[in-house]
């Protein structure tokens, strides 16, 4: 992740916003852009790292939740630090909430102490910017704008954006995927399983009850449209004379080949999005306990490489389910994978 922010608000409906949107509209996706590409400018080398906390009775989080005020310099003032009780802020508290679920997946789960499995403080900011329409992870904090009104609510809404966005944080620790083509749809697409497990623990949902849905709420009623992405049936999240309609594909046969987005990391992540969910639905239960566990196994694997393709994630999803589980799971993800189009089954 070196020399770059993880921004949940894909490039490609911020553009659009600014092609056909009206002039304040045009005005804010362009603002949204400008912020975006400024704090990757700032991240020219690997960011300073928090000191790991130390473990205390309860193993807690070590959240501390700031406020821009409107403003654009980070961290912001502090207004609740970890065990203080709730503000009179909804964005401060659903942020503090959000963390907390997702560090809680994380330890509760896979037995993970944080972003970086030593007890990373877990700090962030809301209300930056004025009308900022995007939250993003800069490798130390979690960034929230309060979005325009207009076509975005407020970005703490979500949990799955927040469980998203940390996540882009283990996958560095983990497997630092090289952000772009395949190896960065892959990067994108962990964020968007684990964010969407975080709310599906968080609501206690088994996989057929769970929406599937990425960044649900975050739109207002204006947008025609329900969430940034659909795990469940990508391509199909939202259809908006302003926003376009969502480019992602379900199948490898309609992989997208952009120079735009970084090769298209925030399309082309359906296709194994959609691996996901398949093997989920097929396993049933909570996906946190089985496909999660699989998917967190296979982005530890040494054997990972930062360059990694669908089909090398997708060999490592299947040995990790027989080695985990055994040969039903191992074939359920071999059969998931082989749906959008990454038959591993004969390699796994």
């Amino acid at each position: 992740m070196t020399g770059s922010i993880r921004c949940i608000v894909p490039p490609v409906i911020l553009e659009q916003i600014a092609r056909r949107g009206s002039e304040p509209q045009r005005e804010r996706a362009l603002r949204a852009l400008g912020l975006d590409a400024l704090h990757r400018s700032l991240r020219t080398g690997a960011p300073p790292r928090p000191a790991p906390a130390p473990a205390g009775p309860g193993d807690s989080p070590q959240r501390t939740v700031s406020t821009a005020d409107g403003g654009e310099t980070l961290p912001g003032r502090a207004v609740r630090s970890e065990g203080e009780p709730p503000s009179d802020d909804v964005a401060v508290d659903e942020a503090y909430d959000g963390l907390g679920a997702t560090y809680a997946l994380y330890r509760e789960v896979y037995g993970r102490r944080s972003i970086d499995d030593a007890g990373q403080p877990l700090p962030a900011t809301v209300h930056y910017g004025v009308d900022y329409d995007n939250a993003f992870w800069n490798g130390t904090r979690m960034v929230f704008g309060d979005g325009d009104g207009d076509l975005f609510n407020r970005f703490t809404v979500a949990v799955d954006v927040i469980g998203h966005e940390l996540t882009h944080g283990v996958t560095e620790h983990e497997a630092a995927l090289v952000y772009e083509g395949q190896s960065g749809a892959l990067n994108e697409s962990v964020s968007d399983v684990f964010g969407s497990l975080v709310k599906q623990r968080a609501l206690r949902q088994s996989a057929e009850e769970a929406d599937w849905l990425i960044g649900a709420g975050l739109f207002t009623a204006r947008v025609s449209g329900q969430a940034l992405r659909s795990m469940r049936a990508p391509g199909t999240a939202y259809d908006d004379p302003v926003l376009g309609v969502d480019p992602q594909p379900a199948h490898l046969r309609d992989y997208v080949d952009t120079t735009g987005d970084n090769g298209g990391v925030h399309t082309n992540s359906g296709i194994p999005n959609h691996a996901f969910y398949l093997a989920a639905t097929a396993l049933a239960g909570h996906a946190w306990q089985v496909a999660g566990r699989i998917w967190y196994a296979a982005l530890r694997d040494d054997a990972l490489p930062a360059s990694a393709d669908f089909a090398g994630f997708a060999a490592g999803t299947v040995r990790a389910a027989a080695a985990g589980f055994g040969a039903a799971e191992a074939a359920a993800v071999g059969d998931a994978w082989a749906a959008v189009g990454v038959d591993v089954r004969a390699r796994g």
